[in-house]
């Protein structure tokens, strides 16, 4: 479970910076003076970001379409397309009729810690709860068929073998209190400080200096959309539904504003480069 929390300048390594980014709709591909320009912000030197540019095209997370230019590289690009996919989760998804959908994983195994961690990451950004070892669960919310949603799965990190299931009922003595599994209480507060965080960062951007309102949208703004594409998108029936929607249109509205002042800072620093 993830609950906002504005990210501090020091949180952001040269490799976080690369990818978000990356998964950012300002600019891609990128070239490496504009990601310097952008390291500088956070205090990170140049050839800090060289390295760990070069690490992520080893790993595959970046690929270089031209000398001095990079993208999503090949082990990224179905993360890359569900970050970036934020601003339409609502059409994720669909009135509750009380089915679960339930992941069975204890079979793959827990030797492999990196396949570990990326599959635990993919049933995290799909909104699934350990209910018990290797028997994830979440509410049958989503839209699309069961094979797509295991497909999108697969896609981002979870194993080819995991067992997608759909509960339509559930027989157990004493039957499961799975949506206890949730806080509703403390997602709605997280909803609530991440839209009070954006609505006062609005206010306040018209009279920051193009490198400071560069940064405050990059910590503010990097930290709502994973609150976004880690909520588990419960249905109102054990979740403020209405309230998550309103801070995704919050969102929209503050990304448009974060664009404009990442174009207004690298104007600037291009300006003052060839001066």
């Amino acid at each position: 479970m993830y609950y906002f929390e504005p990210l501090a300048p020091q949180d952001v390594s040269a490799r976080a910076l690369v990818l978000s980014l990356m998964s950012s709709a300002f600019h891609v591909p990128q070239s490496i003076a504009r990601l310097i320009r952008a390291g500088e912000l956070f205090g990170i030197e140049a050839a800090t970001l060289r390295v760990a540019v070069t690490r992520l095209l080893k790993e595959g997370l970046l690929e270089s379409p031209d000398r001095g230019v990079y993208q999503p590289g090949p082990q990224s690009r179905a993360l890359t397309r569900r970050v970036r996919g934020w601003k339409d989760v609502a059409r994720r998804l669909v009135p509750w009729n009380g089915d679960w959908l339930i992941a069975l994983t204890d079979h793959l195994g827990r030797t492999d810690r990196k396949q570990l961690r990326a599959r635990e990451r993919s049933l995290a950004l799909s909104g699934y709860q350990q209910a018990t070892t290797g028997f994830w669960v979440r509410p049958a919310n989503l839209a699309g068929a069961l094979a797509d949603h295991r497909s999108d799965l697969t896609a981002i990190g979870a194993d080819e073998d995991v067992i997608l299931l759909r509960a339509t009922g559930i027989a157990m003595e004493p039957l499961p209190d799975w949506p206890s599994l949730w806080s509703s209480q403390a997602l709605a507060r997280s909803y609530e400080k991440a839209i009070a965080a954006m609505t006062a960062s609005l206010a306040r951007l018209p009279g920051l200096s193009p490198d400071a309102a560069a940064r405050e949208t990059l910590l503010i703004g990097q930290a709502v959309i994973r609150t976004i594409n880690f909520d588990p998108l419960l249905p109102p029936e054990f979740g403020n539904q209405q309230q998550f929607l309103q801070m995704v249109e919050t969102m929209v509205r503050y990304n448009e504003a974060g664009r404009k002042c990442w174009l207004a800072y690298y104007a600037a620093s291009e300006t003052g480069a060839a001066d």
